[in-house]
């Protein structure tokens, strides 16, 4: 059996229906069909009107017709169909989802005013709202009354009966929803008539409604001192005299005051207190503007009533929403569009100001703050400078990336909006004159240590600045080989210097910018002759002087010439480069945060010479720092775990090698100060000892720098921190350690340098090597006066008509094989063990030639080691040896390996003299002649 409900619930379903049949046929088809033409936007406008109320009314229809279907086979089959099949329980949402359409509602005005425009009568318009809305009130009305009896009938049991009250529940709700909204509407269609016209422009939209008005609940507002106070749903207007003050609900913060009398809001450029001497209307206030808020925020009406939905009823501190900015000061008239907090830029966003200025990134407390990029218009059209920096409060602070509508760019650190500490500037090659300079910047002046190098003249400046200027000792190197060593100030050489020519001539005395010499001074030439006098130029006429030439002097010593070192003494090494090896000790200092990684360490980007306006430029393709501090704390336990030496120099190589990590980023910046002062016209011969020491420098600030990041490590895990080294300690462990491991990064720099200062030499020593190559093995070890019992001999094995005399590269051919291995590495150490093998394959092979264990004394070995070393054949061994000398570990000096590098050094300088006795050979020594 059927209950009497729902046949009650059958015949208000086919009510329902018949009168939503009658709107449509009787309303809504003879207005499409008599309409206003589409010809205009008004009509256009009303058509389209029409057109969506026509597809709401028939939505309610179609879904009031299911109803009245599943209600038909329930009365027809019910003991088939159970109560539980009915559409209006089953799917009670979905039907409240199609009640809920806001169209009718949100354009009710508008509706008016199409009715009233296509009739002459203007009660048609309201009397028409009226068929419309009173079906569908009366309708949820007796929906909520026949489910509330249908609950109370199917009793406690019944397994339909949660199905009602879930309907009932539902329905009473939307019940509700139309009441406020009904008085909502109500409320704000008796506002506009009380505004002046002008303020109902401005005011009145279709949708808006009106939730608190002053004049109905008094509330004072300071320190605007508003005549009128309106809550709507989506801003809060403040009315004082002619003057409109409307504040976007998206952007308005609700702070409860210390008192019941109080509290305030606060929005992107003004924070006001609302007061009250009523406490209840203060409350009613505060509570209405913090719902009207969280409604705002989601985007859609509170159901049933404002302040009942199921999300938090107090808005969120950080959210997201547009504004642009009124007041003066740097952000007038820029819009910001991102994330917000307590009225506040605060997270990521974009500003973008009227005149092209753009600026994508981190904000924090209003103020740009973190990795951001920023474009800036220039004059000339489509032309922007771009600066993908870290900012600071406001201003770029730390590491950047600049690049200029000049097509300059920058890669360096800034202070407070300024270049500040080590960077890079270069120009672009196609520039007039083509410039690049590192080195240090203060307060966006070169000031301090730098190398500058012009393309267009040919010249490197390496040294001192100040105030964009050359300031301070100085070298000047040229593309043709000229050194120069002096004084600069204010951009210009003062005082005496000294000059070297690529001939090794050496002039001291005083210059003009082009190196001209001019004044008094003295000319050394390379064969000793010495000319002092007076020195000038005329133009066309070349240099002329007056003075006395000597031509008894003897000949110099090479070294005091051609090896004479420059800058050594002048820039002292721990100094040169504090702007790199700063920044790497603020983060230390820091304690190393994550957040501070790119700021001190830097970023590496892909630069692009065509600056251009556009979106996708204000993107940076570079290391994702979301994940730096976790990353962080993985590097240093890492070097907690690795303390043995053994273990940790394999993880200092993993370091170095990575260009992630904090050491690795470190190597890669000393590396580009490396190539910039000794690559291409730095290639310098009188640099060599230069070089040097900053190697070694570089190797020692990297073991600070690795001690630094492990006593964070430690201090991080509670543990004491590892006791000071002392200066020997730290040479040992820097040589054994990390020389190694950084030598391969700046090798190539370094050991051209060797070959130019040690180019003559390596000269002699190759002719020497060409004539002992003639010699074959036997001729050549009796040249040697290796004593005959010595010779290897029984290793030769002879072919048919050949006799031991003309057998040439087969005896000791391991040793020789071993030497040869010298050159793939770039280890002084494993340099060292490559020569070590070759006295060891030495003595294997003498010991196999006697039948017994010998050990080599000096004169023995000496000469041996000249035969290997002339069969090996190593190019540039002078260059080898000193390079190995002088990045030798301390420890080896006085041991085995120190033995083996004076007797190599003694071969080499033996061969460089063999040529001449070669050239004094009587014939029957002719290395031609048969043994």
């Amino acid at each position: 059996m059927c209950s009497p409900e729902e046949a009650a619930l059958l015949r208000l379903e086919e009510v329902f229906s018949a009168t939503l049949a009658r709107i449509n046929s009787l309303v809504f088809q003879p207005l499409l069909e008599a309409g206003p033409e589409a010809s205009d936007p008004w009509g256009r406008e009303c058509l389209q009107l029409l057109q969506q109320l026509h597809s709401s009314s028939q939505q309610l229809w179609d879904v009031t017709e299911e109803s009245l279907h599943s209600l038909q086979e329930r009365l027809r089959r019910p003991e088939a169909v159970g109560l539980e099949s009915l559409l209006l329980l089953q799917s009670a949402d979905r039907i409240l989802q199609v009640h809920l359409d806001e169209y009718w509602r949100g354009q009710r005005k508008a509706l008016r005013q199409v009715l009233s425009g296509l009739s002459s009568e203007g009660s048609v318009g309201t009397a028409l709202l009226q068929a419309l809305r009173q079906p569908l009130a009366h309708h949820v009305q007796q929906y909520v009354l026949l489910l509330l009896s249908l609950g109370d009938t199917v009793g406690e049991c019944h397994p339909t009966r949660e199905l009602v009250i879930h309907a009932a529940s539902l329905f009473g709700d939307l019940q509700s929803f139309m009441r406020q909204e009904l008085d909502q509407a109500t409320a704000t269609q008796a506002l506009w008539p009380t505004l002046s016209s002008r303020l109902r422009d401005v005011l009145c939209t279709p949708a808006r409604r009106l939730l608190q008005d002053s004049q109905d609940v008094p509330v004072t507002v300071t320190p605007l001192r508003a005549e009128r106070v309106l809550l709507f749903d989506d801003a809060l207007v403040l009315l004082q005299g002619h003057n409109i003050h409307t504040f976007d609900l998206k952007l308005v913060w609700v702070e409860p005051g210390q008192d019941r009398c109080t509290f305030h809001l606060l929005t992107p450029e003004e924070g006001f207190s609302f007061c009250s001497k009523d406490p209840q209307g203060l409350v009613v206030w505060q509570w209405k503007v913090t719902q009207a808020v969280c409604q705002a925020l989601r985007g859609k009406k509170d159901f049933p009533v404002l302040g009942a939905g199921l999300e938090p009823s107090e808005p969120p501190t950080c959210r997201c929403g547009a504004y642009t900015f009124r007041a003066e000061g740097r952000f007038c008239q820029a819009t910001y569009e991102g994330e917000w907090y307590w009225g506040r830029p605060h997270g990521k966003g974009t500003l973008k100001w009227p005149d092209g200025r753009n600026h994508v990134g981190d904000f924090c407390q209003g103020l740009e703050h973190g990795f951001g990029i920023r474009l800036v218009p220039q004059a000339s059209e489509d032309k922007f400078d771009c600066y993908k920096c870290h900012w600071w409060e406001g201003s770029m602070c730390g590491y950047g990336i600049c690049e200029y509508s000049t097509s300059e760019v920058y890669k360096g650190y800034f202070q407070e909006g300024l270049r500040h500490g080590f960077g890079v500037l270069e120009s672009a090659p196609q520039a007039p004159r083509p410039l690049r300079y590192t080195g240090h910047w203060e307060r966006g002046q070169r000031s301090g240590y730098g190398v500058e190098e012009d393309s267009d003249r040919g010249e490197r400046y390496i040294g001192m600045w100040q105030a964009d200027q050359r300031h301070g000792p100085g070298v000047m190197v040229t593309q043709a080989g000229v050194c120069y060593q002096g004084t600069f100030q204010a951009d210009k050489m003062v005082g005496p210097g000294i000059l070297l020519s690529d001939d090794d001539s050496l002039y001291e005395g005083t210059f003009t910018r082009d190196l001209t010499l001019v004044g008094k001074g003295k000319v050394t030439f390379p064969n000793g002759f010495t000319l002092e006098g007076s020195f000038g130029s005329v133009s066309g006429r070349g240099l002329h002087t007056q003075g006395v030439l000597d031509t008894a002097a003897l000949p110099p010593d090479p070294s005091s010439t051609c090896k004479r070192q420059l800058g050594q003494g002048v820039f002292p090494v721990e100094s040169r480069w504090q702007g790199v090896y700063g920044a790497f000790r603020d983060f230390v200092r820091a304690g190393c945060p994550g957040d501070l990684r790119e700021a001190l360490l830097g970023f590496h980007v892909q630069s692009s010479r065509e600056l251009r306006k556009s979106q996708e430029y204000l993107c940076c393709e570079r290391t994702c720092p979301e994940d730096q501090a976790g990353r962080m704390e993985d590097l240093l336990e890492e070097l907690l775990q690795h303390r043995e030496p053994e273990a940790l120099q394999q993880c200092l190589r993993k370091a170095l090698s990575n260009s992630l990590h904090p050491l690795g980023k470190l190597l890669r910046t000393l590396m580009l100060t490396f190539q910039a002062t000794y690559a291409g016209i730095g290639a310098n011969k009188h640099l060599q000892g230069l070089a040097q020491e900053e190697v070694k420098q570089h190797a020692q600030e990297l073991w600070a720098a690795y001690r630094g990041l492990l006593q964070v490590a430690l201090q991080r895990k509670g543990q004491a921190p590892e006791e000071d080294e002392d200066a020997e300690t730290r040479d040992l462990r820097v040589h054994s350690l990390v020389l190694p491991l950084v030598l391969p990064s700046f090798y190539s720099e370094l050991f051209t340098l060797y070959l130019l200062l040690h180019e003559r030499e390596d000269s002699l020593y190759s002719q020497g090597i060409t004539h002992l190559s003639l010699f074959p093995d036997a001729r050549l070890l009796e040249f040697l006066d290796v004593q005959k019992h010595l010779w290897p001999l029984k290793d030769l094995t002879l072919t048919t008509n050949q006799r031991y005399s003309l057998v040439r590269d087969k005896c000791f051919l391991s040793a020789t094989e071993c030497l040869q291995k010298m050159i793939t590495t770039v280890d002084p150490r494993e340099k060292l063990e490559v020569l070590e093998r070759t006295y060891g394959e030495i003595e294997a092979t003498v010991s196999r030639v006697l039948g017994r264990e010998h050990k080599l004394p000096m004169d023995d070995l000496l000469p041996l080691l000249i035969y290997v070393v002339s069969r090996a054949q190593i190019q540039h061994l002078g260059a080898e040896i000193h390079l190995i000398r002088d990045m030798m570990d301390p420890l080896h000096t006085g041991g085995l390996y120190d033995f083996l590098l004076t007797a190599l050094e003694s071969c080499y300088e033996h061969i460089q003299k063999e040529d001449m006795r070669l050239h004094r050979l009587p014939s029957r020594w002719s290395s031609r002649e048969p043994w």
